[in-house]
């Protein structure tokens, strides 16, 4: 029997006395040979995969000081699997030309080195005797392997130890810690017994937040976007929450949490952000080509730290269109001040105005725009937002001008739970929005109500094959279509919509007199799915078909039309370059204009 004791601590360290390391002769230099007793595959897998001799193999190293390094941390390697998996009694067989590596002092390493032999035997699985934490906050969660009878992984203890240790800390014990742990390992009955005692220390509120490494940014001004509770019970999630929102403002490169080592009296725990501050100027172009929409260029030019309080002056701009064949080029210029920890340490403020050009197949439009806006973090993937807009239009097309003015209210909601933006392979997306506006003079008044939805889900490992799906959906609610801002009218067509048809191809007919045009329509939807395979670590091919249909003022009238095509994707780390091709298959109208072709970064959606 082996009896292991351990000071208090979070650590673990199970050593046990017994284990057996025997020489086996060798021969001439060969690869590696892995034996591993007994028939369980999966532990064969597992104990090659932690392998430093495998590893090494692999990379190409063969000097005989890389090879023997590898050899003698071979056993450290090995064990520790196996006592991941409830081995306790392994025996280990590691020969270098016939000497066993751990027999071999490190100053008489061997100068060439031939065969080596690793011989693993495993041992029986030992089972947990018994499993004793105390004591253990309410509502804490043990791992459920943490029990009588089941295999006694030695992660499962670690893990146990940390639950109960998360526990106290999430009931404001924020300096609960082991105070002791006894250990027992029976390699007669092959059992293991472990009794952990736990400390969970005073319930304490957090202290005063001391800043530490700005620079330009204000202290105050830091403070308030931490939004740490002085005062109220101490909390791991309020931490966690204050240092996210400090990374969340974009002023800085890196932002620590610690907590002091001792409590001030009464029961106040002080924390000690330590930050470093961005450069305060970022700039960043972008490009995207379509062959029937031409090339789209945008830019933009931020300020990270304007009046050292954490503002971000952003001016963007994007030129569109250049050589589309249906319409002509488009451009915008924008200018928003955005200032976190406004009202409450989670509420960003926005300032914003902006001028842009439309040159569109059946019409032009000059916009100009202002307006103020508030985003709300619920958490990490949940965002709200309010505004309030002006709104100025001047729109001529091929009948007459227009003059739309109107006050806006958007409200909206970001829901993202992907696990990246760019190259999204699991998880879902949802923004929708809802915009009443006040029309003047000849401006209707009305509700633009637009959602769009997205979901992915990923099969395999070694060439995981991706599925994508997209769904849009789009309704003006109240007033005319010619009294509706232009820009707020429905379009389908293009890499936003529907790829292979053309650009804004399909709206909806208007007949003024003996002429007809076509106009955007008050309702909209549209679906897409692809689907996305890896060939090899950096390239990738998908198969996608997209439809879209736009109403002229319910989705009960009106047409719609349909693309599909296949793309390539190559990845660059940071996202993928997309090539697609697609073409026109099907639509209730004539909109198909042959082959199109798109470049861009980033996944279609």
């Amino acid at each position: 029997m082996s009896v292991i004791r351990q000071p208090a601590g979070l650590g673990l360290a199970l050593i046990f006395c017994g284990t057996t390391f025997i020489a086996q002769p060798a021969g001439a230099l060969e690869p590696v040979e892995f034996i591993v007793a007994g028939d369980n595959a999966a532990l064969a897998k597992d104990l090659r995969g932690a392998s430093v001799l495998l590893a090494g193999e692999s990379e190409g190293k063969s000097e005989p000081e890389e090879v023997f390094a590898a050899a003698r941390a071979e056993y450290g390697r090995l064990v520790n699997t196996l006592y991941a998996k409830g081995h306790y009694a392994p025996v280990i067989r590691i020969s270098v030309d016939g000497r066993e590596a751990a027999s071999i002092a490190p100053l008489d390493a061997p100068a060439q080195i031939g065969r080596i032999v690793v011989n693993v035997d495993p041992g029986p699985v030992f089972a947990f005797s018994q499993t004793r934490l105390r004591p253990v906050a309410p509502g804490t969660k043990l791992p459920e392997g943490f029990a009588p009878g089941e295999p006694a992984e030695s992660g499962l203890v670690r893990a146990a130890v940390q639950a109960g240790v998360t526990g106290w800390r999430d009931a404001g014990h924020a300096k609960a810690a082991v105070s002791g742990q006894d250990v027992v390992a029976d390699h007669v009955t092959h059992t293991l017994s472990a009794d952990v005692t736990l400390n969970p220390g005073p319930k304490l509120r957090f202290g005063k937040l001391r800043v530490e490494g700005h620079q330009r940014m204000q202290e105050r001004r830091i403070l308030k976007i931490a939004g740490l509770p002085e005062g109220e019970v101490y909390s791991p999630e309020e931490l966690k929450r204050s240092a996210e929102r400090l990374r969340r403002s974009g002023v800085f490169r890196s932002v620590s949490m610690v907590e002091d080592e001792t409590v001030t009296r009464p029961d106040l725990l002080g924390i000690t952000a330590t930050v470093v501050e961005e450069k305060t100027r970022r700039y960043s172009i972008g490009a995207e080509v379509a062959s029937f929409e031409g090339l789209d260029l945008t830019g933009y030019w931020l300020h990270r730290n304007l009046l050292g309080g954490g503002e971000r002056l952003k001016v963007e701009g994007e030129v569109a269109n250049i050589g589309a064949q249906n319409s002509g080029m488009d451009y915008m210029l924008g200018v928003s001040v955005e200032r976190p920890a406004t009202l409450t340490a989670d509420t960003t403020m926005t300032l914003k105005t902006g001028f842009a050009h439309l040159d569109e197949e059946d019409f032009t439009a000059d916009l100009y725009s202002f307006g103020i806006g508030f985003s709300q973090y619920i958490s990490d993937e949940l965002t709200a937002r309010a505004g309030l807009e002006y709104n100025h239009a001047e729109v001529e097309d091929a009948f007459d001008t227009y003059t739309y003015k109107h006050l806006a209210l958007p409200l909206g909601v970001t829901w993202d739970k992907r696990d990246t933006a760019l190259d999204a392979r699991k998880g879902f997306y949802i923004d929708a929005e809802a915009r009443p506006y006040l029309g003047f003079g000849t401006t209707d008044s009305g509700l633009r109500i637009k959602a769009d939805g997205r979901i992915y889900k990923t099969f395999g490992e070694a060439r995981p094959v991706t599925l994508a799906g997209r769904a849009q959906l789009g309704a003006i609610m109240g007033g005319s279509v010619l009294g509706t801002p232009r820009d707020y009218l429905f379009y389908s067509g293009g890499g936003g919509t529907v790829r292979g048809q053309p650009y804004q191809a399909l709206g909806v007919p208007l007949t003024r007199a003996v002429y007809s045009e076509e106009i955007g329509g008050m309702t909209f939807a549209a679906l897409s799915a692809e689907l996305r395979a890896r060939i090899t670590p950096k390239i990738g091919v998908v198969g996608f078909a997209d439809a879209g249909f736009v109403g002229v003022t319910d989705f009960g009238t009106g047409d719609w039309h349909a693309g599909a095509g296949l793309g390539l994707r190559y990845d660059t780390g940071f996202g993928p370059i997309r090539l697609d091709v697609a073409t026109p298959i099907e639509g209730s109208v004539d909109t198909g204009d042959g082959v199109q072709i798109y470049v861009g970064i980033g996944q279609a959606f």
